[in-house]
């Protein structure tokens, strides 16, 4: 077989990937605190005779550190991060994992919520409590909380992810890294903004370009396949008439 059909075949299995990653990344682009999904590519060298070819990975995806745009709501329950930091959050299992979703609300208990339930935590990896009753809560840069007459009830924790940690998706927008967190102390590169939201890092119209770019070359790629095809069919039928 050809090794132009081989470098097709490759060349197929990474665009499909890359297809499928773009097409995550559109349906999330409205889900807070989403960071999109990306492929990094290599290049396989092959000796075929005294020739190299050169074949294209299946790609290794990666999810992007790039930050969102915030979106002011005025909730004083909705927080978003200046920076590079993370929230901690702890489902019911115990599991932690890390968010930049902070769309919060107070639990019947009293304890600081996701949306979806899980609590988000102090910078010792303690839950936090308010009072229901007692107003709104008042939230700092530095994520400490103040609630009326009671004054200082606690501190949302901000954590640093290591930048050659490995991420893998979890619930809430969240992320699992491979290697542990440290604590932000010095509020001055992160911190907390209350009444904003912080959404996806997509980029909608980048996205329907990389798809319509990605669909065209794989045409072109199933195209080579065909003409490689029809060369080896002509090559046998043309050596075959003559042997």
């Amino acid at each position: 077989m050809q090794s132009a059909l081989y470098v097709a075949l490759s060349a197929q299995v990474a665009l499909s990937n890359r297809l499928e990653t773009v097409a995550r990344n559109v349906a999330n682009m409205n889900t807070a605190g989403y960071r999109a999904d990306e492929v990094k590519f290599a290049e396989l060298i092959s000796k075929a005779g005294q020739d190299q070819v050169s074949f294209a990975t299946g790609g290794e995806r990666y999810i992007s550190r790039q930050v969102g745009g915030l979106n002011k709501t005025d909730n004083p329950l909705d927080l978003a991060i200046e920076g590079d930091a993370w929230f901690a959050i702890r489902d019911q299992n115990g599991t932690m994992s890390y968010t930049r979703d902070g769309r919060l609300e107070i639990g019947l208990d009293g304890t600081l919520r996701t949306l979806t339930g899980q609590q988000i935590l102090g910078a010792g990896g303690q839950p936090i409590s308010l009072d229901p009753e007692a107003g709104p809560p008042l939230i700092s840069q530095s994520g400490e909380i103040s609630q009326g007459e009671v004054g200082v009830v606690g501190q949302v924790g901000l954590f640093l992810i290591p930048e050659d940690a490995a991420l893998t998706r979890a619930e809430n927008s969240a992320v699992i890294p491979d290697k542990p967190v440290t604590p932000v102390q010095i509020f001055d590169r992160n911190g907390v903004r209350q009444g904003y939201v912080e959404g996806a890092n997509i980029n909608p119209v980048r996205e329907m370009t990389k798809m319509i770019m990605i669909s065209r070359a794989f045409e072109s790629a199933t195209k080579m396949i065909d003409n490689s095809n029809e060369s080896q069919e002509k090559a046998i039928r043309e050596l075959g008439a003559t042997s």
